[in-house]
């Protein structure tokens, strides 16, 4: 298949975008492609870095104004102990200190979220092979935060099925407990 938009060489890329249900297709040549904007090359300096503050680049305390340039709402945010703002923070991608997550924590939730696919908490993870009674303990855990609110529901069939589950998840890592023991 040739390039579209030179009908020289052949086509590398192959671009398919939907919009409002409307499909589009392009094949284009490396040539063409790089022109058009669709292909960046790693040699022109584009690292994970770029795509990381690709991600913060933006803030919620700036605005653009009538004439298209970025307008400051607010004071810009400045951790007490490095002196890093916001900006440099979002330019540089990294923190100058530990205080910098407190001083910056209101701004950080929506780049979190963006970048972790809407979580802004680790629960933590626990290996398989290596976790043994780990996994049952939290379960457990998870199983009683459920039946405290089931029960502040007033919920107390559904309460009573866990309980029974709580129970047999206790005996079972009683049992793990005396296995390893033994």
């Amino acid at each position: 298949m040739e390039c579209q938009e030179c009908h020289q060489r052949p086509a590398t890329l192959h671009y398919t975008q939907v919009i409002n249900g409307h499909k589009t297709e392009i094949q284009l040549c490396e040539v063409c492609a790089k022109e058009k904007g669709y292909l960046t090359y790693p040699e022109e300096g584009y690292s994970l870095h770029n795509l990381l503050t690709g991600l913060f680049n933006f803030d919620s305390n700036q605005m653009t104004n009538q004439h298209g340039t970025q307008a400051k709402t607010e004071k810009e945010l400045r951790c007490a102990k490095c002196g890093l703002t916001f900006s440099e923070f979002k330019r540089i991608g990294k923190f100058g200190c530990g205080e910098c997550y407190h001083t910056f924590s209101s701004s950080l939730n929506p780049i979190f979220r963006r970048v972790h696919s809407g979580n802004t908490e680790h629960l933590g993870k626990i290996p398989k092979r290596k976790g043994g009674s780990l996994h049952l303990k939290k379960q457990l855990g998870s199983y009683k935060a459920d039946l405290l609110e089931l029960i502040a529901n007033e919920e107390f069939e559904q309460a009573a099925i866990v309980r029974d589950k709580i129970k047999e998840l206790e005996n079972t890592i009683n049992r793990t407990k005396a296995g390893d023991e033994g």
